[in-house]
This record gives C-alpha cells, sequence and structure tokens, in this order.
C-alpha cells in the first residue's frame, strides 16, 4: 500500500466539487504569484529601461519558452505518471518514477541551458527581431538560460506535490520567488544600473533562492518520497520518454506557434512587439483560471485513472468545463473594459499603448473557449494520451492559430492578428470536444495491470 507522505489529497472519494474547489485555490494561487512575478518584471523594466527592453523581453520570454518546451511538456508528464501511480496505490513505483523523472530533468536542464547560450542570437535573427532590440534580447537571453535549472527545480517539485494532491506547499516557493525579484528588480536595473542584465539577473537569483528553499523544505518534511538520486531502472525511463516525449512535442508546437505568431507581430515594427509583450503578460493572467482547473483536473483525472474509477472522470471534466466558463467570461468582460489602463501599466509609449489596447479588446471574449481547450484536454492528458494531445496542439497552433493570424493579418492589418487567434480558439475547443466525446483516450495504458 502507498503510504502517503504528502497531506494531499485521495481524489477517488467523496465530493467533486468540494475537492475541485479546494485544490484548484492554491494552485490559482501559485499561478497568480508565478504571473505576478513576470508582470513586475516587465512593470520595471518597461518603465526604467524603455520601450525596447519590455519588447526585447517579450521576444526572450518567446524563444526561452520555446526552446525548453521539450523539458517542460516532460516535467509536465509527471502529472500524469504520479497521479495514476497514486491512484493505483503503488508505493515503489511511485518512489522509482519520481527519482527517473529527477534525473532525466535535470541532464535536460543543464544541455538545454547550454544549448540556449549558445544559439541566443541566431534564433534572434531568424526570428527578425528588430535591430534596436536585438543586443538587448540577445543579452537578456542569455542570462537567463544560465540560470535555467533553477527555474525547473523548483517548478517541478511544485508538480510533484500537486500530483500527490497537495496544492498548498508550492505556494511558499513562488512567494520566494516573488519577493526576491520584486527587491531585486529596481536594485539591480537602477540601482547598480545593470539595466536589463540586471533584469535577467534578478530572475536567476530568484528562481535559485525558490528552488534552494523548495528542496530544504521537501527534504526536511518529507513531503514526498524523494530518494537519494540513482540510475533508475530502464522500466521507469521508458514510462518517461513514452509520455514524455510527445508531452515535450507538444509545448514545442505551442510555443513554436508562439514564436511564429510573432514573426507576424515583428513586420508591424517595434511599437507593435513592445505591446504584444505588454498585452502578452496581461493575457498570461486571463488565462490562469484556464491553466488552474487544467492543471486541477490533469491530477484528479489522473487519480481516478489509476484507480479506474470511470465516472469520477467524466464528472470531474463536466463540472470543470461549467467552471471555466462562468469565470472566463466574467474575466474577459473586465479585461475589455479596462483594457487601455492594464497596458498602460507597463509603458508610457502611445503607440505600443494603442496597439497592446486594440489586442486586448479584439481577443477578449474569445478567451473562453480557450477555458473548454484546457479542462478537456487535462482530462485526456491524464489517461497518458499525450500523442494525440500532441496532435490536437498542432492543429490548433500551425494549421489554424499561425495560418489564421497571419492571412488576417494581410487583410485587416494588425487588428487582424488577435481576430485570426480568436477564430482559432473557437475551432480549437469544437475539435478538442469532438475528440473526448469521441476518441479513444479511455483506453491508454500508462502501467501494466497489476496482477
Amino acid at each position: 500500500m502507498l503510504v502517503n507522505r504528502s497531506s494531499g489529497n485521495d481524489f477517488t472519494t467523496g465530493s467533486i466539487l468540494s475537492k475541485m474547489l479546494l485544490f484548484s485555490g492554491p494552485i490559482f494561487l501559485t499561478n497568480i504569484l508565478q504571473t505576478s512575478y513576470q508582470f513586475i518584471d516587465s512593470i520595471w523594466v518597461g518603465n526604467l529601461i524603455g520601450a525596447n527592453a519590455l519588447g526585447a523581453i517579450s521576444v526572450s520570454s518567446t524563444i526561452i519558452f520555446t526552446v525548453l518546451s521539450f523539458i517542460i511538456g516532460i516535467n509536465s508528464a509527471s502529472l500524469t505518471v504520479l497521479s495514476q501511480q497514486k491512484g493505483r496505490k503503488d508505493a515503489e513505483g511511485l518512489s522509482e518514477s519520481l527519482n527517473a523523472f529527477v534525473i532525466v530533468l535535470t541532464f535536460l536542464a543543464i544541455a538545454f541551458g547550454l544549448l540556449g547560450v549558445v544559439i541566443s542570437g541566431p534564433i534572434l535573427s531568424l526570428l527578425g527581431t528588430p535591430e534596436n532590440i536585438l543586443p538587448l534580447a540577445s543579452n537578456y537571453l542569455r542570462v537567463n538560460f544560465l540560470g535555467i535549472v533553477f527555474l525547473f527545480g523548483y517548478n517541478f517539485i511544485g508538480t510533484v506535490l500537486r500530483a500527490l494532491g497537495d496544492s498548498k506547499t508550492p505556494i511558499r516557493f513562488v512567494i520566494v520567488a516573488v519577493v526576491l525579484n520584486t527587491i531585486l528588480d529596481p536594485l539591480f536595473i537602477a540601482v547598480f544600473d545593470w539595466g536589463i542584465i540586471g533584469a535577467a539577473l534578478a530572475t536567476i537569483v530568484s528562481q535559485g533562492g525558490a528552488f534552494l528553499y523548495g528542496l530544504i523544505f521537501i527534504l526536511k518534511t518529507d513531503r514526498a518520497p524523494f530518494t537519494r538520486p540513482h540510475l533508475p531502472s530502464r522500466k521507469y525511463v521508458k514510462t518517461i520518454f513514452k509520455l514524455g516525449i510527445p508531452s515535450g512535442l507538444q509545448m514545442m508546437a505551442i510555443s513554436g506557434g508562439m514564436m511564429a505568431i510573432m514573426s507576424v507581430i515583428t513586420r508591424f515594427g517595434e511599437d507593435a512587439v513592445a505591446g504584444f509583450g505588454a498585452a502578452q503578460r496581461i493575457d498570461s493572467l486571463i488565462v490562469l483560471p484556464a491553466m488552474t482547473l487544467g492543471s486541477a483536473v490533469n491530477s484528479m483525472a489522473g487519480q481516478n485513472i489509476g484507480a479506474k474509477e470511470w465516472k469520477r472522470v467524466h464528472e470531474i471534466a463536466r463540472i470543470g468545463v461549467f467552471f471555466i466558463l462562468l469565470i472566463m467570461v466574467a474575466i474577459s468582460t473586465f479585461v475589455f473594459f479596462t483594457g487601455e489602463y492594464l497596458i498602460g501599466l507597463f509603458t508610457s509609449d502611445q503607440q505600443t499603448i494603442q496597439f497592446g489596447t486594440m489586442y486586448m479588446k479584439t481577443i477578449a471574449y474569445f478567451y473562453p473557449f480557450l477555458g473548454v481547450n484546457f479542462v478537456l484536454n487535462g482530462v485526456v492528458r491524464a489517461s497518458g494520451a499525450m500523442f494525440q494531445i500532441l496532435i490536437l496542439n498542432i492543429i490548433s497552433f500551425w494549421i489554424l492559430r499561425y495560418p489564421l493570424a497571419s492571412v488576417m493579418s494581410s487583410f485587416f492589418g494588425e487588428k487582424g492578428i488577435p481576430l485570426g487567434m480568436g477564430i482559432s480558439l473557437i475551432i480549437s475547443s469544437i475539435i478538442a470536444f469532438i475528440y473526448y466525446r469521441f476518441g479513444k483516450w479511455d483506453e491508454m495504458k500508462v502501467f501494466e495491470d497489476k496482477s
């Protein structure tokens, strides 16, 4: 039997509604803090350095996410593997899977970090980054890649705890990162006069502090069955890559699609790049409820799939979709009417504010459809159907979102970008529902049945 060393939840029994609310609340708070981290970073950079620096961070963040998305995908796969192991009540499998994730992710984070330092400049040039933004973006990007192990370290610890049903403890790690970043950003940027390199250093020092705190905390309190790292057995590594490779490719499809959309934005100049960067910071707040419920239903459905409680799995999906539609409509309304003020928090440049406001007002009411996507794909992902989700994301970004944004911008100019993206969200949510309803995702087997 599994000895539950965490303070997590067993989602295979009890009220789904109450557990979803109690479990989602701390995840939402964690996501708010995580986003405020980037939000604060952009406010300091936009106001202390200028619109070009804000644009540099926008381009750089897209590349960081794209290059490292494979590791992010494997990290996301840990939610499915570990939550199903808990649902199966397999103590040895849980501990060995956890060790295998630690070894694989550490190796990949170091390798991708070094690769990122080398290819930063060429990627920025390939993306068509404007000349006055290029040096700033290059410096910011290289420094961030140097500290990428810290980013994945503290995020992985949080992912493990959520897979086991503990959504409260990860808040502590993010609080440390946010507090450190809030203090270090103005110190490094303005007081020490390090400019955009100071912003990047503040980021990696903050993430390093959060990772160190999280590591010490989780080892002392025994919240998860971490063991001394050792060479993992072949079957656990095989399971990780069986789910992790398509999951990683999913994230690359998403982030690569966003990078392709950025190439459309750069056609309209540096004001559009900076405006889009500011809009993306607000956008990251808008999608938080969708991300939260997507992560929550992944953990909840994963435990129930492991325990073969299929009726509860479908009830989790139904309740999740209902709530996300209510929440996203309310948030979209708020953003529609306050978009100009929100963009103005990042910069006083009127051209930048104009583009950012237009983008937010155009795309605002398309976001409920994105919420449906997150929830349904979260349930499907919990079954281990990573390849199927990969195909859905390729369709969403490369067949719909990027082509529509590009084509619509040719006809309608700057406004065509959010319009094309919004239409793609509607079509993607319809496809996600069709696959959830009629696909064979519930026949997936992550582990062999125990005899």
